[in-house]
């Protein structure tokens, strides 16, 4: 599954910094998001959603394909965004809030090929996102056992293989519209040579 999700912005009413990602599940432990500091960025609202969103200006036309839809209210860098705050995607982690987490750090590997150039970050899951984080001081939470389920501390989930939660994780976020869209991709993945499953 691939999903662009919303993160509403603190402070700023009706509006949600957009972000990509093909693992669901790990939005559960998402800590921070990541932008490049000179990438071009646009404040956009959307006469469909009656929101406005921020994401790449390059990779407007591949979520918004009316152009018409859409108004570009501002322009920007990414260094514009670092250092915004944003609403957890779910609430296992809110705390961390106070330890600096779920803002926007600069990142050199972000980039305007795919996605929304807003890079969703949980650091227990990507060497990228781990040392991101590490240097923003950001500590790592990682809700998952050895055999690849959730923990309880993720209880609505607790026991659930991280791939079968995928679904329910979307369902809900779905409900509490954050999901700004959905749809399904073919990419490579690795698996393990002796029993051909996921590799976690």
């Amino acid at each position: 599954p691939s999903l662009v999700v919303e993160f509403p912005i603190d402070g700023e009413e009706n509006t949600s910094l957009l972000a990509w990602t093909t693992t669901p599940w790990t939005l559960v432990s998402n800590l921070a998001l990541a932008v490049g500091s000179e990438i071009s960025y646009v404040k956009v609202f959307s006469k469909e959603h009656g929101k406005h969103y921020i994401l790449a200006k390059d990779l407007v036309g591949a979520h918004f394909k009316d152009e018409e839809s859409i108004e570009v209210v501002q322009d920007c860098k990414g260094k514009d965004l670092i250092g915004k705050t944003y609403l957890p995607m779910l609430p296992y982690f809110e705390d961390r809030k106070g330890q600096g987490a779920f803002r926007v750090l600069e990142a050199d590997f972000v980039s305007t090929a795919d996605g929304t150039g807003i890079v969703h970050m949980a650091p227990a899951f990507g060497e990228d996102d781990f040392l991101t984080c590490k240097k923003a001081g950001i500590d790592l939470v990682c809700p998952v056992d050895g055999n690849g389920r959730f923990t309880e501390e993720v209880s609505d989930y607790q026991g659930l293989l991280v791939k079968d939660a995928d679904k329910e994780i979307i369902r809900r976020l779905k409900e509490s519209k954050r999901v700004f869209s959905a749809s399904t991709i073919q990419h490579r993945y690795p698996f393990c040579w002796r029993s051909d499953t996921p590799l976690i």
